[in-house]
Formats: structure tokens, C-alpha cells, sequence
């Protein structure tokens, strides 16, 4: 470690500085003032670096160091504010009609079709406006849209709008995430408001590739393929996931094989190796025969990352193996964290979004990882053996991308995998013969009965891999689930790993203080929040449409969901309160969805009783037309969809100081109980405009 200095890897002294700059562009981009801060200082930046570039005085060439930084910093900062400004666009209120580029291919929901579009422009009784920009859209299952694919345009009736959330606790922003991949709005279509353009199929790359995903995918399934191994088969080869159940993601997820799902780093280097191998008589005739193989390596290891969508796992592989190709044309040193910080680098000067990218955070961590601490790790253990070395190399690998991802895995998917060297023994062999097979497979496609002969012997092999990864599955404590990790703990978590990586490369006393105090104090402020987040005896309303529940929660963990309806999308409520049941510490609620008495709770007649706090839900007209001479008092009065009626009805029976309107409530009668309220002077909350509410008891 004594030869490692940052000096020594000017990129990273590059790549820093604008990776934060993204992060707070990102982070401050509703603020007004930002964009003009950026720009003014981004000037200010440039010219200092340029005058001190000039006037070559060694003793300001920290200040040159500094002015550089800072630079990138602006930079960073710009890209990532111009980016997402590009998404923004203001849309009619009322439903539009819009002709339509599909970009992608439709993904079947549960009632919808899913797909993003080109909005080309908008059409009124005044006339037609160019609006070039992006749309997520849904469209109603029927016959018509299960024919539709990439490149088809369309003439729609619907209402589009800005994407928004729903501001619940802890809810995944899903707003900013449409707009870091440049979606300005979503809109549902129904069946019956929108008609394909006769002649309008449009013709680009980027559909001729989709196109050819899908003759792919459709020779699988001529050759026997179907179901879970024609979904992993299809992800492996061409980074179609869109078959994958949830039951493979999740069994693969629990063993810590989710990455080879992914195209990345592992398929792209056996790609290079193949091609790299079957390019090798041309190398021999010198020079020459070395730049024509680079060239050749070049042109078809990036058609194959347009062929599979350039995700950015992918891009920053071939962007990899492409700097490794041409190292090998000029003889230099091939792979170092330098090399690695210019494919960052140029990444994210292209696209700063791809920063929040989860596969590109996953990819560079781990690759960084394996090329700083793989080598130590492999030294610890001293192997003999031709057949150990591979083994204990593997496993090596395997524990150094571990480490470097487990802070990122931890915190984007609550999971721990406690098996992944086990997996990874048998799996990364496994998918290498399976790779090379299925390329065989593709390249015998003129030679019919061959093929079928190499495909079933693939099919085998797909069923053994599934096979083992659900064996894997099963065994005891396959993984610890329910991990909350704050961001700040996360980038602490890495300080401390790069503190000890130091340590064990030094061995000095001094560096093993430092490390043992950081990591008390990550055990303290970890505590200190746990402390901080533990359940408090509340009631909570959420804002999911077409869920109207009252969560109970007690101060042990112990909590009760209440739903009042039978047709309440359960899922839809579960998956949007995942991250604040974890954050919380709370334990799988149990659900209630009819009257019943507990020692804690009481419900009767959609009335909630709990630590003393009463909770009426009208979702009927069961009250309209009564009264009583002594109302009976409750604090909050839960309004929903299916009431009919007024407040002052209500009043006759009841005496409440607080109102809740739920999500389901349409715009006209959410503005007409709301002017009720204020009429009657009473406090009230309504969910589709502030989100998520706790009341403490």
C-alpha cells in the first residue's frame, strides 16, 4: 500500500469532485437560484484554471489543483441540472390528443400494457405543437395493444402529467426517478382512445435492435424452450429480463446471484475472451494484425451493447474491455483504477443520471473492489495445487466484490445472501459453459437438426442451474432479510472499509486505532438512530389509492392494519410501506378486515377503538339519515370513497375534531368536504395532497 497515493490515478482526482457535483445538482435542482450558481461559478472556475495553467508557477500548483476540482465539481454539477431540466415539461390539465412514438417494447402489467413513447407532438382545435419529449403510458389490456411494439406510432386521447409521489414515509421517489431517465410525464390510456398511424412504423437503431431481441427470444421458444429457462436464458444472452417471474428474481436475489441476471462485467468478459481467442491468428502478423483485432474487438463488443439496450452495467464493461483492447494494441498496462475512473468518468459526462443507477454504482464498486483488495485477500491462504489455486482465486474474487457491494446491497435491498460463495463456486462455472453453448447454439441456427441437438443439451443445463440455486435457497439462513441502513451509515460503512483495507496493507499501530475508533463510532451512531426510530404507540393513514387502511402500531413492534374494504389492493399497500415498516423496526402487522375484539383493539361498525382514540371510517351510507341526542365523540373521522352524503349529516351522530379524506375520494368531492370543513371550522388532512400521517398516542 506504500506505492498507492492518489497522485499516482489522476482520474480519480477527476471523478470525485464531479460525482459530488451531480449529487448536489441533483439534490438542489428545485431550487431557483441553483442553475445560475452553477453557471457563474462554473466561469469563475474555468477562467482561474486557465489563468494558472498559464502563469506555470510551481508554488500555485496546489491552487491549479484546487481551481481544477472545483471545476469538475461545477461540472458536475451543470450536467446534472441541465439533464434533469430537459425532463420538465408543463402538460394540459384536460385530456389531449398526442401523436406518439412507442420506444420500447410493451411490458405486460396487470391491466395495462406498459410503455415509454416519443411524444412527437399535441393536437387542439387551435392547432398542432411540437413537444419532443418522453412519456411513460399505460394502456389498457385489449387484443389491439398486445400487438403493439417498438417503432409504431400512435394517435392518443389522454390526460398526461408530470410524474409525482405519493408522499408517503420513506417512499421511493418515484418522480425524480422517471425524470434521472429523462420521462416527463405518465398518462393512462384506455381501450378505444387511440388508433395506430397506417404507415407510420418509424424506422431507428434502437427499434431494429428490439426488433431483433425479439426474434431471438422467438428461436428460443421454436427450439423448446419456455418458461423459467427461457426467462434466464433470454436475460443471460441478451439482457431480456422481462420474462423473469418474481419467484426466479427472488430466489436468485436470496443466494446472491441477482448479478448474473444482469448483463455486466462477467458476460462481457467471456464475450472478449471468445472473441478474443477466435481474433488471435489475425494478431500474429504484428502491429498490424494487433490493431486490426483491437478494432475488430471494438466494433463488436459496443454492437453488442447496442444490440442489448446499453444499460449501464453494460456500458461500463465494454467501455472496460474496450480500453483493455486497446492497451493491448499499444502495448500498456490494461486494467488499474485509473482505467476504471476514465470509463466512470466518460460515462457520466455523457448521461450524469447514470450516478443514481443502481447496476452502475453495483459495477464500479465491485470491479474497484476486486482490483484493490482481491490480490491480499488471495495471499492470505498459500495454495499448491493447480485445482485449489482456481478454486480459492474464485472464491477470492468472489469475497473482494462482496465487500465492495455488500454496504450498496444492504441498503437498496434490505438483504444479506449468506451463501454466495457457495453459489458463486457452482454458478459462475455453470453460466460460462451455458454462454458458450448458446452461442454455439445461435451459430448452427442454418444447420436445423444440430441445433436442437445443442439446445436440449442448453435446456439441461438452464434446469440444473435453477435447480441449484432453489437447492441454495432452501438451506438454513440462505439470507437475513429486514437490513435498514440510513445513507449516511452506508458511506460510513465504506470509510471504515477503506480504513481497514489501509490497515491490513500497512500494519501500523497507529492506522489499527484509527480504524478500531471508526468503527465504535459507526456502532454508536448506528445505535443512536436505532434508538431514535423505534416504534412509538401511533395510528397511521396512508395515501394508496384504492387501499383506505388505519395501521395501529404499538411501541414493541406489535401492529395492526386495518382494511376497509375486501378489494383493497393489499400488494400495492404492502409494497409502498415496506422501507417505514423496516425503518421502524416493526414486526408483519396483522390484518384485520372485519369487526373483532382484541385486548389492544376493538372494532365494531368500521369503529376503531385503540389506546383510547377513537377512528370512524365512512366508506358507506350506513350514518346518513340518523341521529342521535348524545353524538358520540371520536377523534378522527376517516372519509372514503362510497359516502354520499355531507359533514353536517355525519354530525348528528358523531362529534369529531379531526378529519381525514382518503386517497380514493375523487377531485370533486375532495374540494367540496374540504370547503365543508373550513366552513365548519374543523381541522382536516387530506391524504392525495400531504402524503402519509401518524397521530402519537
Amino acid at each position: 500500500m506504500n506505492s498507492f497515493y492518489i497522485h499516482r490515478y489522476p482520474f480519480i482526482r477527476l471523478l470525485i469532485p464531479w460525482i459530488a457535483g451531480i449529487f448536489c445538482g441533483d439534490h438542489f435542482f428545485d431550487r431557483s437560484w441553483a442553475p445560475l450558481c452553477g453557471i457563474l461559478f462554473f466561469g469563475f472556475f474555468a477562467a482561474l484554471s486557465f489563468a494558472l495553467y498559464f502563469l506555470k508557477r510551481y508554488s500555485l500548483r496546489w491552487c491549479f489543483g484546487i481551481a481544477i476540482s472545483a471545476l469538475c465539481f461545477t461540472g458536475g454539477w451543470l450536467g446534472m441540472t441541465g439533464q434533469l431540466q430537459q425532463a420538465v415539461c408543463s402538460f394540459p390539465k384536460e385530456e389531449t390528443v398526442y401523436r406518439v412514438l412507442i420506444t420500447d417494447t410493451p411490458q405486460p402489467k396487470e391491466h395495462t400494457y406498459l410503455c415509454q413513447a416519443l411524444l412527437k407532438e399535441r393536437r387542439d382545435t387551435a392547432g398542432i405543437y411540437p413537444i419532443g419529449h418522453t412519456a411513460v403510458l399505460y394502456l389498457q389490456q385489449d387484443s389491439s395493444a398486445s400487438r403493439l411494439k417498438s417503432g409504431d406510432e400512435l394517435l392518443i386521447s389522454a390526460r398526461i402529467s408530470p410524474p409525482l409521489n405519493n408522499r408517503n414515509f420513506d417512499e421511493f421517489d418515484y418522480a425524480r426517478f422517471l425524470m434521472r431517465k429523462g420521462i416527463s410525464g405518465t398518462g393512462y390510456v384506455a381501450s378505444g382512445k387511440w388508433i395506430k398511424c397506417d404507415g407510420m412504423n418509424n424506422f431507428d437503431l434502437k427499434s431494429v435492435a428490439s426488433s431483433c431481441r425479439r426474434n431471438v427470444v422467438s428461436l428460443y421458444q421454436e427450439l423448446g424452450f419456455n418458461g423459467d429457462e427461457l426467462a434466464v436464458l433470454s436475460a443471460l444472452t441478451i439482457g431480456d429480463k422481462t420474462e423473469l417471474s418474481d419467484s426466479v428474481r427472488e430466489s436468485y436475489s436470496v443466494v446472491g446471484a441477482s448479478h448474473i441476471l444482469a448483463l455486466s462485467g462477467l458476460h462481457i468478459g467471456l464475450l472478449y475472451t471468445m472473441l478474443f481467442f477466435i481474433l488471435k491468428p489475425i494478431a500474429r502478423r504484428g502491429n498490424i494484425g494487433r490493431c486490426v483485432r483491437s478494432v475488430f474487438l471494438l466494433v463488436l463488443l459496443w454492437t453488442f451493447a447496442f444490440f442489448t439496450g446499453l444499460s449501464p452495467s453494460v456500458v461500463r464493461s465494454v467501455s472496460m474491455f474496450s480500453i483493455l483492447a486497446m492497451a493491448d494494441m499499444v502495448g500498456r498496462e490494461p486494467l488499474s483504477l485509473n482505467t476504471l475512473a476514465v470509463a466512470a468518468w466518460l460515462m457520466l459526462f455523457c448521461n450524469p443520471a447514470w450516478l443514481f443507477d443502481v447496476g452502475f454504482q453495483l459495477s464500479f464498486l465491485a470491479v474497484a473492489s476486486i482490483l484493490l483488495i482481491q490480490k491480499p485477500i488471495y495471499h492470505l491462504i498459500t495454495v499448491k495445487s493447480r485445482i485449489g489455486k482456481y478454486v480459492w482465486g474464485l472464491m477470492s474474487v468472489s469475497i473482494a466484490a462482496q465487500i465492495g457491494t455488500a454496504p450498496l446491497v444492504l441498503f437498496y435491498f434490505s438483504r444479506f445472501s449468506m451463501h454466495f460463495l457457495l453459489t458463486n463456486l457452482v454458478v459462475i462455472p455453470l453460466i460460462t459453459i451455458i454462454l458458450y453453448a448458446a452461442v454455439v447454439m445461435l451459430l448452427l441456427t442454418p444447420f436445423s437438426w444440430l441445433q436442437i441437438e445443442v439446445a436440449g443439451g442448453v435446456k439441461k443445463l438452464l434446469e440444473g442451474l435453477n435447480f441449484f440455486v432453489r437447492w441454495v435457497e432452501r438451506l438454513p439462513c440462505a439470507s437475513i432479510d429486514g437490513i435498514w441502513l440510513y445513507q449516511s451509515e452506508v458511506l460510513g460503512i465504506y470509510i471504515v472499509i477503506a480504513l481497514l483495507t489501509y490497515y491490513f496493507m500497512n500494519r501500523r499501530y497507529r492506522n489499527l486505532q484509527i480504524c478500531l475508533f471508526s468503527i465504535l463510532l459507526m456502532g454508536t451512531y448506528h445505535a443512536t438512530l436505532y434508538w431514535l426510530d423505534c416504534p412509538q404507540t401511533s395510528l397511521v393513514f396512508y395515501n394508496v389509492r384504492g387501499c383506505p387502511a388505519v395501521h395501529c402500531i404499538k411501541s414493541d413492534g406489535q401492529s395492526w392494519i386495518n382494511y376497509m374494504d375486501t378489494l383493497s389492493n393489499e400488494k400495492r399497500l404492502k409494497h409502498m410501506t415496506a422501507n417505514y415498516w423496516k425503518r421502524h423496526h416493526l414486526l408483519p402487522p396483522q390484518e384485520i378486515t372485519a369487526d373483532c375484539r382484541h385486548a389492544e383493539l376493538n372494532r365494531q361498525q368500521q369503529i376503531i377503538s385503540y389506546h383510547g382514540c377513537r377512528v370512524c371510517v365512512i366508506n358507506d351510507n350506513r350514518w346518513r339519515n340518523k341521529s342521535t341526542v348524545s353524538p358520540l365523540y371520536i377523534q378522527y373521522l376517516y372519509l372514503c370513497k362510497g359516502y354520499d352524503g355531507h359533514l353536517e349529516e355525519l354530525a348528528q351522530v358523531f362529534s369529531f375534531s379531526y378529519v381525514i379524506l382518503d386517497a380514493s375520494l375523487s377531485e370533486y368531492r375532495k374540494h367540496l368536504l374540504e370547503s365543508e370543513c373550513k366552513k365548519s371550522g374543523l381541522r382536516f388532512i387530506s391524504l392525495s395532497d400531504e402524503g402519509s400521517v401518524r397521530f402519537l398516542l
